[in-house]
């Protein structure tokens, strides 16, 4: 079988605008489609895995031999459903095997990634593999399509599959054809790169925090106007991750605050900073102009705490004048 890049580029080949295909041709059915260009990119991508499966003679493998695929799109795997899953391998064993091919350090992986995490948990040694010939491109391509279709993948980090396997394709209308995107959604995806890099390291840690609507809008928010825009971006944010602010607003803000004038950066009219309880974000202290604002994420806030709060603040203004 060729190089992955040149069958997904032949199963799209001959896929045609919507507005070329007459009302005639589409059969009317109440159940919703995949599109032509995803529907072909799975198709290939399945069979690719079945013909790497076959090709090979399933072993154990050293659990700690083995890394993740290094185009993996997932920045979180959903914990219930792993728990389920090391559910069914603690009481049958592995049922499919996982695909691997050998790196410099061990194996890397191709398919499986939830199957190896499972091992992990279970703090089993070995899991069955089959080691396959896979190259870069293939590597890039099947984690992607893999995930892209998946409806707990985030918007972000189908944005940072996509920018990282975009290299595959000669050009961009390809690569939306290939997904089964209109050119307008892939470049709602692209949007994520153009977002300053606050937003990205929040994101990376939180990938839900922005739809792709939203990143295009507020990327565009922000171009359009220039220092201002930035300056008003970091005000907004801290609201949007706070979860006071939708992300569907976030935009609408960022253009009212430009518009009226915002401090620029490194100015202390504003200052909004983030604590966390561990690695959760638990809320953020607000100082302005208007005073002094501590919020709190539900489910922060217990009994103890409050009484402690409570407390310190009637300690600091116990005095009150006659």
């Amino acid at each position: 079988m060729s190089n992955m890049r040149e069958q997904l580029l032949a199963k799209t080949a001959g896929i045609r605008k919507t507005s070329a295909i007459a009302e005639g041709e589409v059969r009317r059915t109440e159940r919703t489609q995949t599109a032509p260009g995803m529907a072909g990119a799975l198709a290939v991508a399945q069979l690719r895995i079945q013909e790497l499966e076959a090709a090979g003679v399933a072993s154990q493998l050293p659990v700690a031999d083995i890394v993740p695929n290094p185009w993996q799109p997932r920045r979180v795997f959903n914990d219930a459903r792993l728990s389920e899953l090391a559910e069914s391998v603690r009481e049958v064993g592995l049922v499919q095997p996982i695909v691997v091919r050998r790196v410099e350090s061990g194996y890397q992986i191709v398919a499986g990634e939830r199957r190896w995490r499972v091992h992990k948990m279970l703090d089993l040694e070995m899991i069955k593999g089959v080691v396959v010939e896979c190259s870069d491109s293939d590597m890039a391509v099947l984690a992607l399509v893999e995930n892209v279709s998946r409806d707990d993948l985030s918007d972000y980090e189908i944005s940072v599959s996509i920018k990282r396997t975009e290299k595959e394709f000669p050009d961009r209308k390809r690569l939306a054809e290939a997904l089964g995107l209109s050119r307008s959604g892939l470049f709602q995806f692209l949007s994520f790169a153009k977002l300053p890099p606050f937003i990205l390291h929040d994101l990376d840690i939180q990938p839900r925090l922005l739809g792709a609507n939203a990143a295009d809008a507020i990327a565009s928010t922000i171009r359009k106007f220039g220092d201002a825009g930035l300056a008003a971006a970091k005000e907004v944010w801290p609201e949007v991750v706070s979860g006071d602010l939708p992300q569907g607003k976030a935009a609408a803000a960022i253009k009212t605050l430009a518009t009226r004038g915002v401090a620029p950066a490194g100015s202390h009219e504003r200052s909004i900073d983030k604590f966390f309880a561990g690695k959760e974000h638990a809320g953020s202290i607000t100082k302005d102009a208007n005073g002094f604002a501590v919020k709190f994420k539900p489910g922060v806030m217990t009994e103890e705490l409050e009484a402690q709060i409570r407390s310190l603040i009637s300690q600091t203004f116990q005095h009150r004048p006659k």
